[in-house]
């Protein structure tokens, strides 16, 4: 299916039409993958769009950069409202957000110092990530034979493209193998994360996810669904995960940005609980879109809506 794209992006500080926003062959990132990005989702709402959590989104993005010594020209503030602008110049009701900051092109060889820094903001229209039916019905998943990183090779606390090599790999094991999705493993063999997405159990009433040492994403959405689950009276436990407790887990679910709350039935043609999504998964699903689509009080600050004056953005 093609990608619907929005026409306008944003790109150092300007916004161009879409088949202008193009990336030199020899450009560093081209050759030796170093650029960091956002996922973001802009809900519609009755209040208008809005968008989930930006200012957190914004500084991962910016502390994944630093990470990797890559200063950015612009102020958290400025790539905030450049974002609320795109979604105003393009006169979007609901999209999907993708902030992209990479070395551009000057020199080819490892060390990327001297490489100019670009940053483009586009977005385009996305729907359920692991299918149409898949926050209903569930999905069903494996335990990939590539594990993630270890840490002490590359940093999976940022946001890296280069990090997701990685998960390609897992993703296409995962559907040639007949699964939507798969799971990978820290370098110690415990549960990490979904090739772009964050797990969760639930166990005996509780809820369990692992920690980020175990190689995953510091994702927005599991941070989310740990304040909602402690409303709610779930007890949370970030604890290594050992790949076995994935089979006895009463429900297992992934969260994130795309994915948003996604249950799983199965794990390597094993069923989770009944073989359908279950109860806990189901009531902080219901409570996490209520929030994000705006149905219920945002008394998180967690949307940024974007008819309101820009000023309202961080």
């Amino acid at each position: 299916m093609p990608l619907e794209y929005f026409d306008q992006v944003w790109h150092n500080g300007k916004f161009i039409p879409w088949s202008e926003a193009t990336v030199h062959v020899a450009a560093h990132v081209v050759n030796y993958g170093s650029g960091f990005f956002e996922g973001i989702r802009c809900y519609e709402t009755p209040q208008g769009p809005a968008i989930f959590r930006l200012a957190e989104h914004t500084d991962r993005l910016f502390n994944s950069c630093k990470i990797y010594r890559m200063p950015l020209d612009y102020t958290r503030q400025q790539i905030e409202q450049a974002m609320v602008e795109l979604v105003r110049v393009n006169n979007i009701s609901s999209c999907y957000l993708r902030p992209v900051a990479f070395r551009g092109y000057f020199e080819l060889g490892v060390s990327p110092l001297r490489n100019p820094v670009e940053i483009y903001l586009m977005a385009w229209k996305w729907g359920k990530y692991l299918g149409h039916e898949a926050l209903a019905e569930g999905v069903d998943v494996c335990v990939s034979s590539w594990r993630r990183m270890a840490p002490d090779t590359m940093p999976a606390m940022a946001k890296a493209t280069a990090n997701y090599m990685n998960s390609q790999l897992i993703k296409m094991e995962a559907i040639t193998n007949g699964y939507v999705e798969g799971i990978g493993l820290d370098a110690a063999g415990h549960v990490a994360e979904g090739s772009g997405e964050n797990v969760f159990l639930v166990r005996e009433g509780k809820l369990f996810t692992p920690p980020l040492a175990a190689a995953g994403l510091s994702g927005i959405t599991r941070a989310s669904v740990i304040v909602l689950a402690e409303e709610m009276g779930i007890p949370v436990t970030e604890q290594d995960i050992p790949r076995e407790m994935l089979y006895i887990a009463d429900e297992v679910f992934f969260t994130g940005t795309a994915a948003e709350i996604t249950p799983i039935r199965s794990v390597d043609r094993i069923a989770i609980g009944e073989g359908r999504p279950g109860p806990i998964t189901l009531r902080l699903q219901e409570r996490f879109l209520s929030v994000v689509q705006g149905r219920a009080e945002d008394k998180y600050g967690w949307l940024t809506v974007c008819n309101q004056p820009v000023a309202a953005a961080r």
